[in-house]
């Protein structure tokens, strides 16, 4: 018996609705990460983007454990001589709630170009509204 290598036609990406609210940042980050790689997929293949493309609603209502909201902060680097930028997680939740969780699955998606192309997959929205209505997702719990 050989094994079976899925071909780029073949791929069937679905569109998917997660609502985030009250739900922890790091288990919707593994979540969606495993969806935009298309894990969940019997055919998985590695080397190809064959995952599905995630909306998540209710990015401004997600559930931080612990001192996160406190402590945690992002750090970024303006390729100058000190440019070293702190951003602190109160902060990006106020002013951007959907950066937190796009950040959050990007560390969990390969460090490739794949990885940056299944990226692209991703749609994040503060509210419960997104304008992907004519796609019919199915929405997951």
């Amino acid at each position: 018996m050989k094994t079976y290598s899925m071909k780029q036609d073949e791929i069937a990406k679905d569109w998917v609705v997660l609502d985030a609210n009250e739900v922890p940042l790091g288990r919707l980050a593994t979540r969606v990460a495993t969806l935009l790689r298309g894990k969940h997929k019997p055919g998985f293949t590695p080397h190809l983007d064959m995952g599905d493309n995630v909306i998540v609603v209710n990015a401004a209502q997600v559930k931080l454990t612990g001192q996160k909201l406190d402590k945690k902060i992002y750090l970024h680097h303006t390729g100058y001589p000190g440019g070293q930028r702190e951003t602190p997680l109160k902060k990006l939740m106020a002013s951007r709630p959907d950066e937190v969780v796009i950040r959050a699955v990007k560390g969990m998606l390969p460090k490739t170009k794949l990885g940056r192309q299944q990226l692209t997959n991703l749609r994040v929205y503060a509210g419960g509204e997104h304008p992907h209505g004519p796609q019919q997702p199915k929405v997951l719990d």
